[in-house]
């Protein structure tokens, strides 16, 4: 029944000797990429929430078909987990819907989003623009802790004089399809990314409210760390992401009609 556990000089020799072994094949896949002229490697990143289930799966399918002789590996943690992973040397890249600081990562916009509130249908928000404190007598689902989104919805409630706390908040979850799922129930209202949300919206199954003078506009960045050099893998994604930004217009479709 006894527990053992290392101590925090055993924690960083650990956290070291991993970084040493992924440096190990990072140089190795080097040598491939030099070898064969083809891209070589393992892109280990991670992705929050929102992000992971909208803009990402396309976006590294299409690295991969270009680059088949790289493995894709990700890991779907909330924004600030993923950035603490990022500056940890634990993941090179994460792909991030809101930009906590952080002095040891930065953060590269390639895409727009929006989070917008969203209710069931018939509902007496639905369609309205409607006051912020309209919200106080609503049924409210929120993301859990740490998401991008709600830390943008933390700070525009703030920004118009209201705390989350002090609204009724009855569900904290941790993915927007059960967010999304839990609103398609009746249980309540919620704000969530648009993009989680089109297909329902379009179906007429949810609607959209606007709370006055609120900003819901919000970047999709990827978050690398800083002070150390990235695999050829690593730029090469960063690269291509980039391509994929200078192709898509403004509100988010590129000219061929495929979003991000």
């Amino acid at each position: 029944g006894r527990r053992v556990e290392p101590t925090e000089a055993g924690l960083r020799l650990y956290r070291g000797a991993q970084r040493l072994l992924a440096l190990e094949g990072q140089i190795l896949d080097e040598v491939l990429t030099e070898a064969t002229g083809d891209l070589v490697g393992t892109l280990s990143l991670g992705a929050s929430t929102g992000p992971a289930a909208i803009v990402v799966p396309q976006l590294l399918c299409e690295f991969q078909r270009d680059h088949p002789s790289v493995r894709v590996v990700l890991e779907v943690h909330d924004t600030r987990s993923v950035v603490e992973l990022v500056a940890d040397r634990r993941l090179e890249l994460g792909i991030v819907g809101a930009t906590p600081r952080h002095r040891a990562v930065r953060f590269e916009p390639f895409s727009e989003d929006e989070v917008v509130l969203v209710c069931p249908a018939g509902h007496r928000f639905a369609g309205r623009t409607v006051d912020v404190h309209d919200l106080a007598s609503e049924t409210l689902i929120v993301m859990q802790e740490g998401a991008g989104v709600r830390r943008i919805v933390e700070d525009e409630l703030r920004r118009l004089g209201v705390r989350l706390r002090e609204l009724d908040v009855r569900l904290e979850l941790g993915l927007q399809e059960s967010v999304r799922s839990a609103v398609l129930a009746g249980y309540g209202v919620t704000f969530i990314s648009r993009a989680a949300v089109v297909a329902e919206l379009e179906a007429g199954s949810l609607a959209e409210a606007r709370v006055e003078g609120m900003d819901g506009r919000r970047e999709i960045s990827i978050a690398v760390g800083t002070g150390r050099a990235q695999s050829r893998v690593a730029q090469a994604f960063v690269e291509f992401a980039r391509e994929r930004a200078a192709a898509t217009p403004k509100g988010g479709s590129r000219p061929d009609g495929k979003s991000i």
